[in-house]
């Protein structure tokens, strides 16, 4: 009897619960149907063109065929990423993706920090949104025209080229140059992004309590004491999340600077996963192969993001998730 007392009791309660459920969904759009009509457009997008698009990935698992479609193509299992990993190039192009994405996370992220706490002590405004708008603007030139700048400034007679002469060097096409291109790369990034980056930090430091600031200034702390002991601890959450989101995306080198900058003479060293997927499927229509390849990058980016949101959990109690 009890028995079946409480076999109702549960019942009665999952019951309750699902309506109690149902009827907190249906309150709280009633409240922010508005709102939810807002977001409205950027779901359905997310829908068609992010998780839809996903299904398409089955054809990493078959020797896809355009004409047969994805349902009818032979299923070959793990026959891409085997013929991957044992490509001739596998390990050069998991060391030039480590390689760049590491330098631009290296020198790349902390620019726009350096750059945030520079612009956050001066005192002098016209000075201050100076350097902010030539900083900025780099940011909205296109990728093409920028690439067509730093070839033109590296070439044989180029400005680099001719300083390089000035200084007693010789004159040379420095992307001819192995060792030239990383720093080709990451230096031009940098000055394309930092001030658009900067942006966020710029705004996480109006949030930072200013009777901190006074405080100090009585207590005697000077400036650079006050940016070490305030700034950057106010700083740390934002840092600390968009550290993790740039781990979350290592192996996600900018293919599109690559292919404009790159050539035949250093793919030893420029030669990225990006750019062998796009050879791969575009040019030569492996269609199969590449998005094999792609997949595998998307893991290890979901692995590097996990992993980096976990570490941080563990270590600042600051997490993504």
């Amino acid at each position: 009897m009890n028995l079946v007392a409480n076999g109702n009791l549960t019942t009665v309660s999952r019951v309750t619960g699902h309506k109690t459920l149902s009827h907190t969904l249906q309150r709280d759009f009633k409240l922010n149907k508005y709102k939810y009509l807002i977001i409205l457009p950027i779901i359905v997008y997310l829908v068609l063109f992010a998780y839809k698009p996903m299904y398409g990935l089955i054809i990493a698992f078959k020797d896809y065929r355009p004409a047969l479609g994805i349902a009818a193509s032979k299923w070959v299992g793990w026959k891409h990423f085997n013929n991957f990993f044992h490509d001739v190039y596998f390990w050069r192009l998991i060391r030039n993706t480590f390689s760049i994405s590491g330098l631009s996370i290296l020198f790349g992220f902390p620019a726009p920090i350096l750059l945030a706490l520079f612009l956050n002590e001066i005192r002098v405004s016209w000075f201050k949104r100076t350097i902010q708008t030539i900083t900025y603007m780099p940011y909205f030139i296109s990728m093409v025209v920028v690439c067509s700048l730093v070839r033109t400034y590296v070439q044989y007679d180029g400005l680099i080229s001719q300083l390089a002469v000035a200084l007693g060097g010789e004159p040379q096409n420095y992307l001819m140059v192995n060792k030239y291109f990383y720093p080709i790369y990451i230096i031009s990034d940098i000055w394309k992004n930092i001030g658009w980056n900067s942006i966020i930090y710029l705004a996480a430091l109006t949030s930072i309590d200013q009777d901190q600031y006074e405080a100090a200034r009585i207590d005697g702390a000077g400036r650079f004491k006050q940016m070490i002991h305030i700034t950057l601890p106010g700083l740390l959450p934002t840092i600390t999340i968009l550290f993790i989101l740039r781990m979350g995306g290592i192996l996600n080198v900018g293919y599109e600077k690559i292919l404009l900058l790159y050539n035949e003479g250093i793919y030893e060293v420029s030669d990225v996963i990006s750019t062998y997927t796009y050879r791969k499927g575009i040019l030569n229509a492996a269609y199969s192969y590449s998005t094999a390849v792609g997949l595998f990058n998307s893991v290890v980016n979901v692995t590097f993001l996990l992993l980096s949101n976990f570490i941080s959990r563990k270590t600042t109690e600051m997490s993504l998730f």
